[in-house]
Protein backbone atom coordinates (compact mmCIF):
# COMPACT_ATOMS: atom_id res chain seq x y z
CA UNK A 1 0.00 0.00 0.00
CA UNK A 2 1.83 3.51 -1.23
CA UNK A 3 1.23 6.19 1.44
CA UNK A 4 1.26 9.87 -0.27
CA UNK A 5 2.29 12.56 2.29
CA UNK A 6 1.92 16.13 2.03
CA UNK A 7 4.09 19.08 4.28
CA UNK A 8 3.17 22.64 4.59
CA UNK A 9 5.17 25.17 4.55
CA UNK A 10 3.43 28.64 5.50
CA UNK A 11 0.42 27.53 3.79
CA UNK A 12 2.48 25.74 0.74
CA UNK A 13 2.17 22.23 0.41
CA UNK A 14 5.50 20.35 -0.85
CA UNK A 15 3.76 18.83 -3.73
CA UNK A 16 2.67 23.07 -4.82
CA UNK A 17 6.88 23.83 -4.10
CA UNK A 18 7.78 21.20 -6.33
CA UNK A 19 5.45 22.51 -9.10
CA UNK A 20 6.61 25.69 -8.74
CA UNK A 21 10.09 24.63 -8.39
CA UNK A 22 10.48 23.03 -11.77
CA UNK A 23 12.22 24.05 -14.26
CA UNK A 24 12.20 24.14 -18.54
CA UNK A 25 15.31 21.57 -18.56
CA UNK A 26 13.35 19.33 -16.10
CA UNK A 27 10.02 19.32 -18.61
CA UNK A 28 12.11 18.62 -22.03
CA UNK A 29 13.94 15.46 -20.11
CA UNK A 30 10.34 14.08 -19.08
CA UNK A 31 9.00 14.82 -22.62
CA UNK A 32 12.01 12.90 -23.93
CA UNK A 33 11.30 9.73 -21.89
CA UNK A 34 7.90 9.93 -22.72
CA UNK A 35 8.73 10.53 -26.32
CA UNK A 36 11.25 7.60 -26.00
CA UNK A 37 9.28 5.17 -24.39
CA UNK A 38 6.93 5.38 -27.59
CA UNK A 39 9.66 5.00 -29.65
CA UNK A 40 10.61 1.57 -27.75
CA UNK A 41 6.69 0.51 -28.43
CA UNK A 42 6.95 0.72 -32.48
CA UNK A 43 10.43 -0.14 -32.82
CA UNK A 44 12.91 -2.95 -32.30
CA UNK A 45 15.04 -2.93 -29.03
CA UNK A 46 17.53 -4.69 -30.99
CA UNK A 47 18.15 -3.71 -34.38
CA UNK A 48 15.60 -0.66 -34.40
CA UNK A 49 13.20 -1.90 -36.98
CA UNK A 50 9.56 -1.97 -36.95
CA UNK A 51 7.28 -4.08 -35.58
CA UNK A 52 4.37 -5.61 -36.47
CA UNK A 53 1.14 -7.24 -34.53
CA UNK A 54 0.14 -10.75 -35.63
CA UNK A 55 -3.12 -11.38 -34.08
CA UNK A 56 -3.55 -14.50 -35.54
CA UNK A 57 -0.58 -15.82 -32.79
CA UNK A 58 -1.02 -12.87 -30.55
CA UNK A 59 2.44 -11.97 -30.96
CA UNK A 60 4.15 -8.70 -31.75
CA UNK A 61 7.25 -9.13 -33.50
CA UNK A 62 10.47 -7.50 -35.89
CA UNK A 63 9.59 -7.22 -39.57
CA UNK A 64 13.69 -6.65 -39.90
CA UNK A 65 14.88 -9.26 -37.33
CA UNK A 66 11.88 -11.43 -36.61
CA UNK A 67 12.85 -10.40 -32.83
CA UNK A 68 9.58 -11.49 -30.85
CA UNK A 69 8.77 -8.72 -28.57
CA UNK A 70 5.47 -9.44 -27.33
CA UNK A 71 3.55 -12.92 -26.79
CA UNK A 72 0.26 -13.83 -26.04
CA UNK A 73 -1.81 -10.69 -26.25
CA UNK A 74 -5.08 -10.62 -25.47
CA UNK A 75 -7.32 -10.82 -28.76
CA UNK A 76 -10.01 -8.00 -28.52
CA UNK A 77 -12.14 -9.62 -31.25
CA UNK A 78 -14.70 -11.82 -31.56
CA UNK A 79 -14.39 -15.20 -30.56
CA UNK A 80 -16.58 -16.66 -33.75
CA UNK A 81 -14.88 -16.91 -37.65
CA UNK A 82 -16.63 -15.71 -40.64
CA UNK A 83 -15.13 -16.45 -44.35
CA UNK A 84 -17.63 -14.24 -45.90
CA UNK A 85 -19.46 -10.96 -45.87
CA UNK A 86 -23.00 -12.92 -45.16
CA UNK A 87 -21.66 -15.20 -42.93
CA UNK A 88 -19.60 -12.07 -40.88
CA UNK A 89 -23.11 -10.17 -41.00
CA UNK A 90 -25.06 -13.32 -39.87
CA UNK A 91 -22.65 -13.99 -36.30
CA UNK A 92 -22.37 -10.31 -35.90
CA UNK A 93 -24.33 -9.51 -32.72
CA UNK A 94 -24.10 -5.23 -32.28
CA UNK A 95 -26.53 -2.98 -34.42
CA UNK A 96 -25.87 -0.58 -37.32
CA UNK A 97 -24.12 2.41 -37.21
CA UNK A 98 -25.73 5.46 -36.02
CA UNK A 99 -27.05 7.91 -39.10
CA UNK A 100 -28.12 11.21 -39.36
CA UNK A 101 -30.72 9.71 -41.87
CA UNK A 102 -32.87 8.63 -39.26
CA UNK A 103 -34.53 11.49 -37.02
CA UNK A 104 -33.15 9.03 -33.89
CA UNK A 105 -30.17 8.45 -35.55
CA UNK A 106 -31.18 4.52 -35.56
CA UNK A 107 -30.82 4.22 -31.75
CA UNK A 108 -34.43 3.46 -31.07
CA UNK A 109 -36.18 -0.11 -30.98
CA UNK A 110 -38.76 -1.17 -33.15
CA UNK A 111 -40.99 -3.91 -32.35
CA UNK A 112 -41.14 -6.24 -35.46
CA UNK A 113 -44.62 -6.63 -36.84
CA UNK A 114 -44.44 -10.57 -36.84
CA UNK A 115 -46.77 -12.14 -34.53
CA UNK A 116 -44.29 -14.93 -33.69
CA UNK A 117 -42.64 -15.59 -30.55
CA UNK A 118 -38.82 -16.22 -30.14
CA UNK A 119 -39.89 -19.94 -31.25
CA UNK A 120 -41.58 -19.07 -34.30
CA UNK A 121 -45.18 -20.10 -32.75
CA UNK A 122 -47.78 -17.68 -33.45
CA UNK A 123 -49.32 -15.45 -30.43
CA UNK A 124 -52.86 -16.02 -29.40
CA UNK A 125 -55.66 -13.18 -29.20
CA UNK A 126 -54.71 -11.71 -26.62
CA UNK A 127 -51.47 -11.69 -26.92
CA UNK A 128 -51.04 -9.89 -30.19
CA UNK A 129 -53.43 -7.00 -28.74
CA UNK A 130 -50.72 -6.65 -26.82
CA UNK A 131 -48.32 -6.59 -28.83
CA UNK A 132 -49.96 -4.18 -31.02
CA UNK A 133 -50.27 -1.54 -28.07
CA UNK A 134 -46.70 -2.09 -27.34
CA UNK A 135 -46.17 -0.66 -31.09
CA UNK A 136 -48.54 1.91 -30.44
CA UNK A 137 -46.92 2.84 -27.42
CA UNK A 138 -43.19 2.66 -28.99
CA UNK A 139 -44.16 4.35 -31.87
CA UNK A 140 -45.38 7.69 -29.87
CA UNK A 141 -42.33 7.34 -27.46
CA UNK A 142 -39.54 7.51 -30.73
CA UNK A 143 -41.58 10.90 -31.31
CA UNK A 144 -42.24 12.67 -28.30
CA UNK A 145 -42.12 16.19 -29.30
CA UNK A 146 -43.25 18.68 -32.44
CA UNK A 147 -39.48 18.73 -33.58
CA UNK A 148 -39.03 15.33 -33.55
CA UNK A 149 -42.13 14.69 -35.23
CA UNK A 150 -40.78 17.54 -38.26
CA UNK A 151 -37.76 15.86 -38.43
CA UNK A 152 -39.02 12.41 -38.82
CA UNK A 153 -41.38 13.66 -41.77
CA UNK A 154 -38.71 15.72 -43.60
CA UNK A 155 -36.20 13.22 -43.40
CA UNK A 156 -38.58 10.67 -44.88
CA UNK A 157 -39.41 13.08 -48.15
CA UNK A 158 -35.84 13.48 -48.44
CA UNK A 159 -34.75 9.72 -48.06
CA UNK A 160 -38.02 9.23 -50.70
CA UNK A 161 -36.82 12.06 -53.26
CA UNK A 162 -33.13 10.92 -52.96
CA UNK A 163 -34.34 7.32 -54.11
CA UNK A 164 -36.22 8.67 -56.91
CA UNK A 165 -33.26 10.77 -58.52
CA UNK A 166 -30.88 7.77 -57.63
CA UNK A 167 -28.65 9.60 -55.45
CA UNK A 168 -26.41 7.87 -52.93
CA UNK A 169 -26.10 7.92 -49.57
CA UNK A 170 -23.58 10.41 -48.74
CA UNK A 171 -25.82 12.73 -50.61
CA UNK A 172 -28.84 12.17 -48.00
CA UNK A 173 -26.37 11.97 -45.22
CA UNK A 174 -25.22 15.52 -46.18
CA UNK A 175 -28.76 16.77 -46.55
CA UNK A 176 -30.19 15.84 -43.04
CA UNK A 177 -27.06 16.94 -41.74
CA UNK A 178 -28.21 20.39 -43.48
CA UNK A 179 -32.10 20.19 -42.50
CA UNK A 180 -30.91 19.56 -38.88
CA UNK A 181 -29.03 22.67 -38.72
CA UNK A 182 -31.75 24.78 -40.36
CA UNK A 183 -34.01 23.38 -37.85
CA UNK A 184 -31.95 24.08 -35.03
CA UNK A 185 -31.36 27.51 -36.30
CA UNK A 186 -35.13 27.85 -36.10
CA UNK A 187 -35.23 28.72 -39.85
CA UNK A 188 -38.42 26.75 -40.58
CA UNK A 189 -41.31 28.99 -39.15
CA UNK A 190 -43.31 30.43 -42.36
CA UNK A 191 -41.62 27.48 -45.02
CA UNK A 192 -42.93 24.20 -45.05
CA UNK A 193 -41.34 20.99 -44.54
CA UNK A 194 -41.53 19.45 -48.00
CA UNK A 195 -39.71 23.22 -49.50
CA UNK A 196 -36.78 22.83 -46.55
CA UNK A 197 -36.50 19.35 -47.12
CA UNK A 198 -36.24 19.91 -51.25
CA UNK A 199 -33.52 22.61 -50.55
CA UNK A 200 -31.32 20.67 -48.62
CA UNK A 201 -31.17 17.71 -50.47
CA UNK A 202 -30.29 20.59 -53.19
CA UNK A 203 -27.72 21.64 -51.92
CA UNK A 204 -25.86 18.50 -50.87
CA UNK A 205 -25.98 17.02 -54.25
CA UNK A 206 -24.56 20.00 -55.23
CA UNK A 207 -21.90 19.73 -52.51
CA UNK A 208 -20.65 16.64 -53.12
CA UNK A 209 -20.20 16.92 -56.45
CA UNK A 210 -23.57 14.95 -57.97
CA UNK A 211 -26.13 17.46 -59.08
CA UNK A 212 -29.75 16.72 -60.35
CA UNK A 213 -31.09 20.09 -62.11
CA UNK A 214 -34.07 22.32 -60.36
CA UNK A 215 -36.38 20.60 -63.07
CA UNK A 216 -35.55 17.38 -62.04
CA UNK A 217 -36.17 18.02 -58.13
CA UNK A 218 -39.63 19.98 -58.94
CA UNK A 219 -40.36 16.63 -60.52
CA UNK A 220 -40.20 14.64 -58.26
CA UNK A 221 -40.67 17.55 -55.25
CA UNK A 222 -44.43 18.36 -53.82
CA UNK A 223 -43.15 21.91 -54.11
CA UNK A 224 -43.01 24.15 -57.24
CA UNK A 225 -40.18 25.73 -58.88
CA UNK A 226 -39.80 29.22 -57.68
CA UNK A 227 -40.90 28.01 -54.32
CA UNK A 228 -37.44 25.63 -53.97
CA UNK A 229 -35.48 28.57 -55.49
CA UNK A 230 -36.52 30.86 -53.20
CA UNK A 231 -36.09 28.45 -50.29
CA UNK A 232 -33.00 26.98 -51.47
CA UNK A 233 -31.16 30.64 -51.74
CA UNK A 234 -32.65 31.44 -48.12
CA UNK A 235 -31.13 28.25 -46.62
CA UNK A 236 -27.76 28.57 -47.77
CA UNK A 237 -27.43 32.51 -46.95
CA UNK A 238 -29.04 31.64 -43.27
CA UNK A 239 -26.50 28.43 -42.74
CA UNK A 240 -23.68 30.19 -44.80
CA UNK A 241 -23.35 27.25 -47.13
CA UNK A 242 -20.49 27.40 -49.44
CA UNK A 243 -22.22 25.86 -52.73
CA UNK A 244 -19.65 26.23 -55.93
CA UNK A 245 -21.51 26.44 -59.22
CA UNK A 246 -21.77 23.05 -60.86
CA UNK A 247 -19.78 21.52 -62.88
CA UNK A 248 -20.73 20.83 -66.54
CA UNK A 249 -18.48 17.86 -66.49
CA UNK A 250 -21.10 16.17 -63.61
CA UNK A 251 -23.47 15.52 -65.66
CA UNK A 252 -22.25 14.06 -68.92
CA UNK A 253 -21.51 10.79 -67.32
CA UNK A 254 -24.96 10.24 -66.53
CA UNK A 255 -26.18 11.89 -69.72
CA UNK A 256 -24.41 9.21 -72.04
CA UNK A 257 -25.45 6.34 -69.66
CA UNK A 258 -29.13 7.15 -70.47
CA UNK A 259 -28.45 7.76 -73.88
CA UNK A 260 -26.64 4.48 -74.56
CA UNK A 261 -23.17 6.02 -75.63
CA UNK A 262 -19.96 5.12 -75.68
CA UNK A 263 -16.76 5.89 -73.57
CA UNK A 264 -15.28 7.50 -76.22
CA UNK A 265 -18.22 10.06 -77.02
CA UNK A 266 -17.73 10.71 -72.49
CA UNK A 267 -14.36 11.57 -73.14
CA UNK A 268 -14.76 13.71 -76.86
CA UNK A 269 -17.56 15.62 -74.32
CA UNK A 270 -15.53 16.56 -71.48
CA UNK A 271 -12.29 17.60 -74.23
CA UNK A 272 -14.82 20.23 -75.74
CA UNK A 273 -16.12 21.15 -72.17
CA UNK A 274 -12.49 21.72 -71.15
CA UNK A 275 -11.81 23.92 -74.21
CA UNK A 276 -14.89 25.63 -73.52
CA UNK A 277 -13.93 26.51 -70.09
CA UNK A 278 -10.78 27.85 -71.74
CA UNK A 279 -12.01 30.11 -74.00
CA UNK A 280 -14.66 31.65 -71.47
CA UNK A 281 -18.22 30.78 -73.50
CA UNK A 282 -19.32 28.80 -69.95
CA UNK A 283 -19.70 31.68 -67.87
CA UNK A 284 -23.35 32.76 -67.61
CA UNK A 285 -24.41 29.24 -69.30
CA UNK A 286 -26.91 26.81 -68.20
CA UNK A 287 -24.04 23.61 -66.86
CA UNK A 288 -26.85 21.48 -67.58
CA UNK A 289 -27.29 22.50 -71.13
CA UNK A 290 -23.58 22.84 -72.02
CA UNK A 291 -23.50 19.14 -71.00
CA UNK A 292 -26.36 18.13 -73.21
CA UNK A 293 -24.63 20.53 -76.56
CA UNK A 294 -21.46 18.79 -75.32
CA UNK A 295 -22.79 15.33 -75.59
CA UNK A 296 -24.65 15.71 -78.60
CA UNK A 297 -21.73 17.12 -80.32
CA UNK A 298 -19.01 14.15 -78.75
CA UNK A 299 -21.82 12.26 -80.76
CA UNK A 300 -21.63 13.74 -83.87
CA UNK A 301 -17.75 13.86 -83.78
CA UNK A 302 -17.68 9.73 -82.73
CA UNK A 303 -20.12 8.90 -85.82
CA UNK A 304 -22.92 7.40 -82.97
CA UNK A 305 -26.44 8.04 -83.80
CA UNK A 306 -28.27 10.41 -81.59
CA UNK A 307 -30.94 13.37 -82.28
CA UNK A 308 -31.51 16.64 -80.65
CA UNK A 309 -34.58 15.55 -79.62
CA UNK A 310 -33.37 12.36 -77.48
CA UNK A 311 -30.79 14.15 -75.58
CA UNK A 312 -33.31 16.87 -74.93
CA UNK A 313 -35.66 14.90 -73.31
CA UNK A 314 -32.46 12.79 -71.38
CA UNK A 315 -31.21 16.42 -70.32
CA UNK A 316 -34.97 17.78 -70.19
CA UNK A 317 -34.08 21.50 -71.98
CA UNK A 318 -35.00 23.05 -75.27
CA UNK A 319 -33.57 21.69 -78.88
CA UNK A 320 -32.84 25.49 -79.41
CA UNK A 321 -30.35 25.50 -76.39
CA UNK A 322 -28.87 22.30 -77.74
CA UNK A 323 -28.36 23.38 -80.91
CA UNK A 324 -26.80 27.17 -80.03
CA UNK A 325 -24.49 25.53 -77.24
CA UNK A 326 -22.97 22.83 -79.50
CA UNK A 327 -22.20 25.54 -82.03
CA UNK A 328 -20.47 27.35 -79.68
CA UNK A 329 -18.58 24.42 -78.65
CA UNK A 330 -17.33 23.11 -81.63
CA UNK A 331 -16.02 26.73 -82.76
CA UNK A 332 -14.00 27.15 -79.04
CA UNK A 333 -12.95 23.36 -79.59
CA UNK A 334 -11.35 24.23 -82.94
CA UNK A 335 -10.23 27.97 -81.96
CA UNK A 336 -8.26 25.93 -78.56
CA UNK A 337 -6.80 23.49 -81.23
CA UNK A 338 -5.24 26.37 -83.62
Amino acid sequence: MTETRTRDYGGETERERTTRNRTPETETESDESESTAAERTTTCPECGGSLVTDTEHGETVCDDCGLVVEQDSVDRGPEWRAFNSGERDSKSRVGAPTTNMMHDKGLSTNIGWQDKDAYGKSLSSRQRQKMQRLRTWNERFRTRDSKERNLKQALGEIDRMASALGLPDNVRETASVIYRRALSENLLPGRSIEGVATASLYAAARQVGNPRSLDEFTAVSRVDKMELTRTYRYVIRELGLRVQPADPESYVPRFVSRLDLSEETQRLARELLDGAKESGITSGKSPVGLAASAVYAAALLSNEKVTQSEVSAVADISEVTIRNRYKELLEASEGVAA
